[in-house]
């Protein structure tokens, strides 16, 4: 086990590089910092330029740039090799960048972004600019937002108890109702690498992980209830079959994805 100490404050978030080759690190501290995954050691010198928190971090595909979201209210692009932000920053929240996400298709060269404001936004990383107007539905934070594997829908989690659906290519229109199941805030949501479910975390009195159709937003079976508090994360095993997630009840937890049984 590596222990990497270096911030100056809580860790908000941290993200593999997709050849797992690479740690980054987003803090309270305003800094992220880039650690070698093997060794445990930090790669070159903290990532600086936001003005407050850093809650989110998530390499790009190719593992060339990182993406963050703070609570300075943008969303800035940095190169992992030189160690340089990227363009501008990204303005158009107007509250707190709480959850970035690549698209997984390169030739897209899209980040997504979910703020404390209620909305998300696409963003051109070539430009730097925001591709059309926020989206809109959610009525509470948005906390968790995931593109599909084949990049053409996202898909967020909001303190206002809801998943939704978007078109990526519309930019602007819901696909279907949202989904609804959860008494208390959506925490965190994923997608499978077949991009036939989604999971879910809640919190509060839910503390429950729950998968979903996504075609037909239907509930899959009955929720998983084990966790005794929030649920904080949620992924999918690489092949689909487990869904892991983690708790403020100290725990991991890990489930079979095809039905509501914890091993």
């Amino acid at each position: 086990m590596h222990v990497l100490p270096g911030h100056n404050g809580p860790v908000l978030s941290v993200a593999f590089s997709l050849d797992g080759k690479q740690i980054a690190s987003g803090s309270f501290d305003c800094t992220i910092r880039l650690w070698d995954a093997a060794t445990g050691s930090p790669i070159g010198e903290p990532l600086r330029g936001h003005s407050n928190g850093v809650r989110s971090v998530a390499f790009s595909t190719d593992g060339k740039l990182l993406a963050s979201g703070s609570d300075d209210e943008t969303v800035r692009i940095w190169n992992v090799e030189k160690g340089e932000q990227v363009w501008k920053p990204y303005q158009g929240h107007t509250e707190s960048v709480l959850c970035v996400a690549f698209s997984p298709r390169p030739e897209d060269n899209l980040v997504a972004s979910g703020s404390s404001d209620d909305t998300i936004r696409i963003w051109n990383v070539d430009t730097g600019e925001a591709m059309g107007e926020p989206l809109r539905g959610h009525n509470g934070w948005v906390v968790s937002v995931a593109f599909s594997p084949d990049g053409r829908s996202i898909v967020s989690g909001s303190y206002d108890t809801t998943i939704r659906l978007w078109d990526v290519e519309t930019r602007s229109q819901q696909i279907g109702e949202a989904l609804i199941e959860h008494t208390r805030n959506v925490d965190t949501v994923a997608i499978s690498p077949d991009g036939k479910r989604i999971v879910s975390g809640s919190g509060s009195d839910d503390q429950t992980v729950r998968v979903w159709d996504m075609e037909s937003g239907q509930q899959l079976g009955e929720p998983f209830r084990g966790h005794t508090s929030f649920v904080m994360s949620v992924a999918f095993s690489p092949d689909g079959k487990r869904i892991a997630s983690g708790s403020y009840d100290h725990t991991i937890r890990i489930w079979d994805a095809e039905c509501s049984f914890r091993f």
